[in-house]
């Protein structure tokens, strides 16, 4: 990938797309992945990052002054996959104007009386806007999933909790995306997957670091005993959500240098499929603003 040009970037990320779930397996996919970069290629893949962001910028600045599109990606990952930092160093040049970032925690007494689907729905993102979900409605097939008690707090009757209870949230998450794409929301989906070892190495780095101690929490710990659980949910989740117009992408998270370089890229392919220009002004608009230059020039 030479430079960021739409043709080069769409062929990097195209093995990592997951556009259909049928036989997917994570297992299949390597967290230390890097493409055919080598660690000693790290200063070039961060100069290709820093070139993807000032490129996601000036695209930025076209969706935002179109207002066409809107374009909503959505970050799913185990704790210490590195979303927050991804999120901050590929939007670290874009207008804050034009991005919305939400994070989205526990559920709320509020949102738990509501469907699942209802606390996300008034935070995506306007037409001219990039929304981020920091975890996202994902998390209802994930770790609702992986821990099913938490059913009892959304009090849904016991009779729509049968054996396809799943598969029925899967399809309310398909047919709610296919809504959204065909009003405009483009939709770009990461899954930074990260490996075991990996996360153990950050948590540790996190305990060992002063400054980073307010990042860690005991609760982390307890949740890799449910490792393999949720590399089943993962893998499902996948499995019935990949879709052309809503696809996963699978980022390798093991090195951060690449997983950033990886998601700049694919944002910058989404954006690139919305051939934005800025809007071209009618004549009459056009009379108006010769008419304003006349005014200013005489002062």
């Amino acid at each position: 990938m030479e430079k960021m040009k739409a043709k080069s970037v769409h062929e990097f990320i195209e093995q990592y797309v997951v556009e259909s779930g049928e036989g997917f397996r994570l297992k299949d996919h390597d967290p230390c992945d890097t493409h055919d970069l080598k660690s000693g290629d790290k200063p070039e893949a961060k100069r290709l990052t820093d070139e993807g962001v000032v490129l996601l910028r000036e695209m930025q600045d076209k969706l935002y002054a179109q207002s066409n599109w809107g374009l909503l990606l959505i970050f799913q990952a185990m704790d210490a996959a590195g979303k927050d930092s991804t999120i901050k160093h590929v939007m670290s040049g874009v207008n804050p104007q034009g991005v919305e970032v939400h994070a989205f925690k526990e559920p709320s007494s509020e949102e738990l009386t509501h469907d699942f689907l209802w606390r996300t729905n008034y935070s995506m993102p306007a037409r001219g806007k990039i929304g981020i979900f920091n975890r996202s409605y994902y998390e209802e097939v994930l770790v609702v999933r992986v821990h099913p008690e938490l059913l009892e707090k959304e009090r849904i009757p016991e009779e729509l909790r049968e054996e396809h209870f799943w598969k029925n949230r899967f399809e309310d998450i398909n047919a709610f995306e296919k809504y959204l794409t065909r009003n405009g929301i483009a939709i770009r989906k990461f899954f930074l997957n990260v490996s075991k070892k990996e996360q153990k190495r950050r948590f540790l780095e996190r305990l060992d670091n002063p400054d980073k101690n307010w990042k860690f929490s005991a609760a982390d710990v307890k949740e890799r005993k449910y490792w393999n659980d949720y590399q089943s949910a993962y893998e499902k989740m996948i499995r019935n959500t990949a879709s052309e117009h809503a696809p996963w992408v699978v980022v390798p998270a093991d090195n951060k240098w690449f997983s950033r370089l990886l998601v700049v890229a694919t944002v910058v392919d989404a954006l690139s499929d919305m051939k934005l220009e800025y809007p071209k002004l009618s004549e009459e608009k056009m009379a108006e603003l010769k008419a304003a230059r006349k005014e200013l020039e005489k002062e």
